[in-house]
């Protein structure tokens, strides 16, 4: 069943790796994913080298396909088991 448009749920950047609580609020894993890297790169941009650590390996994960999928299918099983809202 598609999902609502109003079907939303909220990752933050610590979920996925990053240091702030800053919140991702999308309809999809992948969805979620992008905007958290959207966030490291403007962080990162703007001088906060609170990010650079987690900017660097979202950089650097698919050097390492097999980490970096058991890393992609870990967010995706996280944000399927979040409430939504």
């Amino acid at each position: 069943m598609p999902q609502e448009e109003n079907d939303v749920k909220t990752m933050t950047c610590r979920q996925l790796g990053g240091p702030c609580d800053e919140r991702f609020e999308r309809q999809t894993a992948d969805e979620v994913i992008e905007a958290q890297d959207r966030h490291l790169r403007e962080a990162v941009r703007a001088g906060d080298a609170s990010h650079r650590e987690a900017h660097d390996e979202m950089k650097g994960r698919w050097r390492h396909p097999r980490q970096s999928m058991a890393w992609y299918w870990g967010v995706k099983r996280t944000f399927a088991e979040l409430a939504e809202g």
